[in-house]
């Protein structure tokens, strides 16, 4: 059962890289104006692909830490895929939305525009709620406290390092309408938070 997990969250983790590919693709076609990168920055990158891809494919490649391994429940992985489907969908959602104004890092690209529709019109941060419903769903799926837990580790790094800065540099930008807009809307959790 526990290597049914580990299937799906393989398959999940390769539909994420072909989701994110194109779009990363035609992002680097245009301008960028201003760059907010920062060690800081490329610290919460990193501990977020840490989480949600480096730590759980070496389990699933070698079964390490296999002590910290638990039985699999078939409802628990069904539930699982759900969540990490549901994930793969708001990412699809919200690299469209957001076209050629995407980033990886905190960048500012040619004839910006600010984004309030699809996913964007009930959360702020989708792409975060994207890796948050990731990171639970492959505490879901994999089998094990480490590997399991660390996407769910790996995304609350990177959104309390990235969020706060991201929205300053919305506001500079945007001023009162990215401020409307926060009123509007919540961060990642729609009417929660």
């Amino acid at each position: 059962m526990a290597a049914l997990g580990k299937i799906v969250w393989v398959i999940g983790i390769i539909a994420w890289y072909f989701i994110r590919v194109p779009f990363d693709r035609r992002a680097k076609r245009v301008r960028v104006v201003s760059n907010r990168r920062s060690p800081v920055d490329m610290f919460g990158l990193a501990s977020g692909l840490l989480g949600l891809a480096i730590v759980p494919c070496f389990y699933v490649a070698t079964g390490i830490p296999r002590a910290a391994d638990y039985p699999a429940r078939p409802w628990v992985l069904a539930l699982g895929a759900v969540i990490f489907l549901a994930a793969l969908w708001i990412f699809r959602r919200t690299h469209k939305e957001l076209g050629r104004n995407w980033s990886i890092t905190l960048e500012i690209r040619d004839k910006h525009e600010l984004i309030s529709r699809g996913p964007y019109a009930f959360v702020r941060h989708p792409m975060y709620t994207s890796f948050m419903l990731m990171g639970l769903g492959q505490a879901l799926l994999l089998s094990n406290w480490v590997a399991g837990l660390a996407g769910l580790v790996g995304f609350a790094v990177l959104f309390f390092l990235r969020v706060d800065k991201e929205e300053r540099m919305m506001l500079e930008i945007f001023g009162p309408e990215y401020r409307d807009y926060m009123q509007r809307t919540k961060r990642i959790v729609p009417y929660l938070y």
